[in-house]
């Protein structure tokens, strides 16, 4: 853990004290080499199931493959910022790459940590970073109202949550991962029971997000730059399944009565956001809405509580981060030449770049699962797990597939196709940085169809 962790702490000073001129380039190239030494902790050689280097830190087969794409992305974060972040003053420039690399820090801890109430603490310190990222850093002036309901939204899930944990502990003596599987099942049957069930998930329904509670996720992603979309799609909506995970090991009794109507609110979802997919008009939103159709799914899989149903949450959740990561790019591409969010103004792009066309292509075809990338086998396999649960749930997760397949394609047409607007014809070329940039989401993606055990939660 170590290894990776010093690293990234290193980051501040080398950000801090590195001249002006090579203060992208360091920092790119540090954060990089800290992504490849990452990639490490896929070889798997302990047999109990936790490699734990101390007490407090450890790494397991379910927090690898997060912890892994947390540190994949931070140099793609620097750089598809740095064309926007550039023209400001250098001080801003060495504050907005601390803030990325601090949200870094966290994460690795967060989904580094054995104790739950160190979990919690660094599930709630990500959102400083986060916010300060959207509200200083956004593009329109809505941005303030898109961090309140983000702070909002976020801090009143998480409050039962400590409440529930405190309880927890004062029950059971502790808050250890290690030990808190083994412990005897709690006797939940009273209401206050019920409460305290609502209250461990609640959080993180809202992270993830739970349709329903879903309303700050379009807000924050339309009005944060380009890095405070990619890591909130990528790793920040990821903190919620995995807090479901672990959480859930000590709910069992109660969870078979009381994940019905989460189960049905995740399955309509999956419906809804896919249909206002469909109608929308701006770029970033539609991205954003099919993020939450996407992670109704794996909400979906997780509180069935089935070996499948977790793989396929965890399969989905590596798959759909770096997807969803790979549109915001493309949609910060085309925003930063047109300067709109409008698809409409974007129209006959591939006859002026049909290599940036081809990439747009690509992700629109793994955000809609084409087989054989990991995107499908994480959808199959969580609705199979729901059809072996509950046949009905075969209308929902069907028609949602159908419509994520019609609203990518839509997505992919009303953006390259057609004929090219006049006021089109003078724009920028496409720099080398963009197109590395897209290539380290989807590279990625294809590499993982050859070993899909390196995200399935535990290995053979």
């Amino acid at each position: 853990m170590l290894k990776v962790l010093l690293p990234t702490l290193m980051l501040f000073p080398l950000i801090w004290l590195t001249p002006a001129k090579w203060l992208w380039t360091s920092t790119t190239s540090q954060a990089l080499f800290i992504g490849l030494v990452s990639l490490t902790w896929l070889k798997w050689d302990s047999e109990t199931g936790w490699a734990a280097p101390d007490p407090f830190l450890a790494t397991d087969p379910l927090s690898t493959p997060l912890l892994v794409l947390t540190c994949w992305l931070l140099p793609l974060m620097i750089l598809a910022s740095q064309n926007h972040i550039t023209p400001e003053p250098v001080s801003r420039q060495r504050t907005y790459i601390s803030l990325l690399a601090s949200l870094q820090t966290f994460l690795i801890l967060a989904f580094g940590a054995t104790e739950i109430i160190m979990f919690y603490v660094m599930f709630e310190a990500t959102l400083v970073p986060t916010l300060i990222i959207i509200t200083r850093w956004g593009n329109q002036a809505e941005r303030l109202n898109a961090g309140m309901y983000f702070l909002f939204y976020t801090l009143a899930g998480s409050l039962p949550l400590l409440v529930a944990l405190l309880l927890l502990n004062k029950t059971t003596g502790t808050l250890s991962m290690h030990t808190i599987g083994l412990l005897p099942q709690l006797s939940l049957v009273s209401y206050g029971d019920k409460i305290w069930w609502v209250g461990c998930l609640v959080a993180f329904l809202v992270k993830m997000p739970l349709y329903g509670v879903h309303l700050w996720l379009p807000k924050a992603h339309v009005e944060a730059p380009i890095a405070g979309s990619m890591v909130l799609a990528a790793v920040l909506l990821k903190l919620g399944g995995y807090g479901m995970i672990r959480v859930m090991v000590v709910l069992d009794p109660l969870t078979e009565q009381m994940a019905y109507p989460f189960i049905i609110m995740a399955l309509w979802g999956i419906v809804m956001t896919g249909s206002i997919c469909l109608r929308q008009t701006d770029l970033k939103s539609l991205i954003a809405y099919s993020s939450v159709s996407h992670m109704g799914l794996v909400a979906a899989g997780i509180l069935i509580q089935t070996p499948w149903g977790l793989t396929g949450a965890i399969v989905l959740m590596i798959a759909h981060g770096l997807a969803s990561s790979a549109l915001f790019c493309l949609a910060n591409t085309s925003y930063e030449r047109t300067h709109s969010r409008s698809m409409v103004f974007a129209r006959g792009l591939q006859v002026l770049f049909p290599l940036t066309a081809a990439w747009w292509f690509g992700a629109s075809l793994v955000n809609l699962a084409l087989p054989p990338l990991p995107n499908l086998m994480g959808e199959l396999v969580i609705i199979a797990t729901l059809f072996a649960w509950a046949p009905w749930t075969l209308i929902f997760t069907g028609l949602g597939t159908a419509i994520t397949a019609a609203y990518s394609l839509y997505l992919f047409l009303m953006t390259q196709r057609g004929p090219v607007p006049l006021y089109l014809t003078n724009m920028k070329p496409f720099h080398t940085r963009e197109h590395l940039l897209i290539a380290m989401h989807l590279i990625p993606v294809v590499l993982l169809i050859a070993q899909p055990e390196l995200m399935w939660g535990w290995h053979c």
